[in-house]
């Protein structure tokens, strides 16, 4: 398996092929030679389980060939198995199991370890589809990567109505099906970083909702009761946050750090018995100094013991030396002399010893004191560490707050976006509308230019035609009477007593009509084009209205 990992598995792609296949490969392969359980037990474990439990201890077995697993992860697994079944963990049958061979106190081999769930010490008691069901459970979360399963209500996207579906969380989909057996796939919603939860209220009859939102659509979800939501919630979070941290697998990360915290325990427990080993080299020091006080004890009292003699047979000799040798005088005062001198010596010697025992007192002080500095130093580092732990667990509750910041603001970010194009095609829209305004009054102004042009040469056109009006109808009167025989052609001056009305047939009539039609038409002239400089001025204000931003634009 470490070959097969090192070399094949780890670069196939995934989702390629299926790794139980080369599992059940491999087991038979392996099986064969070295799993022989008892087939007149009653104890003993269906096929199919125990190549589960072999694949769940190749997952949690040592990055080391031969594959071994450590006590630890033995029964971290057989807890998990436990309450998958709903019992207690029995510590007593296990710790029973590794101290009887000492070989297996450090770890245990796979077929060992079969050995022991045959054995029944651990299932003692319990319906074998319990067990299958347990182990089926730990083996779909541990080597299937299932975080969580169960049976959730999904409100539809389409017809947004509720249907109960059986959903399975892995650490880069959350996919749900029709039923448990898991047939028929309904969807798959792919994890990223970009995905978040949040929790809804009750709401169309629904309890215990939330809801998953994606980059593209919000899935509206509705749990059995609390509890479920919120394991639900912080299942798909873990998820989440596997996806950002680049791990592909909750149980791979959670084995590395328990072979962290095995690796720091020993790391501990070397320390402290080295600690044990030093304290022990102390106290043996310290014991081989009271022994040594003890006999600089002895031998004062045998020096005194011997002082006391000397001191006796002295008395004794001088009083022999004063009955006998009573000449011997001045023999005697030097002997007197020397004895004193001799008793000067001892005491000396005496007190040098009483300052000796006082020195190894007080060393016997000072080390007594180092001892309880020791001891003092050991408490502070145990105070040290548990304030270590809380401040690791205080900053892992600050990041997790900074990365439901950095959320937040990202969303905030997407959604500014969006309004800031939203206003610039609006502005842009009505830019194009308040060019087509300019343009329009542009055209009404020269259209106006053209029409005042018009008025004035039809003004001077008209002046013209009046003065040729009036001359023709002073030249016509002067023509209209004709002159009788014998009769005198009337003065200029009498012409205008004799002028009469004139018919309708009269030509001077005629003009004097297209006279009045032309100043009808000139007035109505003038009214449209006063008409069209209100219109430009209508034009203006409504310019400076748009240029000044007040212009609505359709």
């Amino acid at each position: 398996m470490p070959y097969l990992n090192k070399y094949i598995l780890d670069k196939v792609v995934e989702g390629s092929f299926e790794k139980e296949n080369v599992d059940e490969l491999c087991w038979t392969l392996t099986a064969k030679k070295n799993y022989q359980p008892d087939k007149n037990s009653n104890s003993v474990l269906p096929e199919r389980d125990a190549f589960r439990l072999w694949c769940l201890f190749n997952f949690l077995s040592e990055d080391k060939y031969p594959l071994v697993m450590v006590p630890d992860e033995v029964e971290y697994l057989l807890k998990k198995i436990c309450m998958g079944m709903s019992t207690e963990f029995n510590c007593v049958e296990f710790e029973d199991f590794f101290s009887q061979d000492s070989g297996q106190q450090s770890s245990i081999t796979v077929w060992v370890f079969l050995q022991m769930m045959n054995s029944g010490k651990i299932t003692r008691g319990i319906d074998k589809s319990i067990i299958s069901m347990a182990i089926e459970e730990v083996y779909r979360e541990i080597v299937g990567d299932v975080l969580k399963e169960g049976y959730l209500w999904k409100k539809g996207q389409l017809r947004r109505n509720w249907k109960e579906r059986w959903f399975t969380l892995r650490p880069s989909n959350l996919s749900y099906y029709t039923g448990e057996d898991r047939k028929d796939c309904q969807g798959n919603i792919v994890l990223d970083g970009n995905c978040c939860v949040e929790v809804l209220p009750d709401r169309d009859g629904k309890r215990c909702m939330f809801c998953l939102k994606t980059l593209s659509k919000t899935y509206e979800m509705s749990a059995s009761d609390t509890k479920q939501r919120q394991e639900w919630t912080t299942a798909i979070q873990t998820a989440i946050r596997l996806h950002v941290e680049g791990k592909k697998s909750l149980h791979k990360d959670l084995k590395l750090k328990r072979r962290e915290q095995r690796e720091q325990r020993d790391k501990r427990q070397q320390a402290k018995e080295e600690e044990l080993q030093r304290l022990r080299a102390l106290q043996e020091e310290r014991e081989r100094k009271l022994a040594e006080l003890d006999l600089l004890k002895e031998a004062q009292k045998q020096a005194q013991v011997l002082l006391e003699q000397d001191e006796q047979r002295r008395r004794e000799q001088h009083e022999q030396l004063q009955r006998t040798l009573e000449i011997q005088l001045r023999e005697a005062e030097e002997a007197r002399v020397s004895m004193q001198a001799e008793m000067a010596l001892k005491e000396e010697e005496a007190e040098k010893q009483r300052k000796r025992i006082q020195e190894l007192e007080e060393m016997q002080k000072r080390l007594e004191e180092a001892l309880q500095q020791e001891i003092k130093a050991r408490l502070d580092e145990e105070a040290f560490r548990y304030a270590q732990a809380g401040l690791l667990a205080e900053e892992e509750e600050k990041m997790k707050a900074l990365m439901s910041l950095q959320e937040e603001q990202e969303e905030y970010i997407l959604k500014t976006e969006r309004e800031k194009q939203e206003l610039k095609q609006e502005m842009e829209n009505k830019s194009r509308a308040l060019d087509e305004a300019q343009r329009q009054l542009e055209e009404v102004r020269a259209n106006r230019h053209r029409v005042d042009q018009d008025v004035v040469a039809a003004q001077r056109k008209l002046r013209q035609a009046s003065t040729n009006v009036k001359h023709w109808n002073v030249q016509m009167n002067r023509l209209m009477r004709p002159i009788g025989p014998g009769e005198k052609r009337p003065s200029l001056g009498s012409s205008y007593q004799s002028f009469q009305i004139p018919t309708q047939r009269d030509p001077g009539l005629r003009l004097r009509k297209r006279s009045e039609s032309e100043d009808q038409q000139r007035n109505g002239e003038e009214s449209k084009e006063n008409v069209d400089s209100r219109a430009g001025s209508d034009l203006e204000r409504r310019h400076s209205h748009a240029s000044n931003g007040d212009m609505d634009i359709p």
